[in-house]
């Protein structure tokens, strides 16, 4: 079963939304730590943490923000590549890379970029 234009139509719509709302969710994660530093974001007056936990917290956060960070920008690779093969090369879009067969348009409709017929893992 190949795409419909308006389903197709419908999933660029939906490529470009998750796109303006990672690229969004990217820019305040990059924005805010441009900004201030952790210290200054948690009020300290001091360079001095006045616990041991509290350096290892900032740590983890800090590790927490690079790992959503590389995760965002992984999914905004999957998104601008599936709408590359939308416009460029749409007889690929929607259709399996394992197997060759069309992605089911409900799985399309949850994961517009996605590349494979079933989750990565299933």
């Amino acid at each position: 079963m190949s795409l419909s234009q308006a389903q197709r139509e419908h999933l660029a719509g939906r490529l470009r939304e998750e796109r303006a709302r990672l690229s969004g969710d990217l820019d305040a994660d990059r924005d805010e730590a441009s900004g201030e530093d952790a210290r200054d974001r948690a009020g300290d007056l001091t360079a001095m943490p006045f616990h041991a936990a509290d350096l290892g917290t900032d740590t983890m956060n800090a590790e927490l923000a690079a790992s959503n960070a590389a995760r965002i920008s992984r999914e905004l690779a999957e998104i601008d590549a599936a709408l590359e093969r939308l416009y460029h090369t749409p007889e690929r879009f929607g259709v399996c890379e394992d197997t060759g067969a069309p992605i089911p348009y409900e799985r399309l409709e949850i994961v517009p970029w996605a590349r494979t017929c079933r989750e990565a893992g299933a």
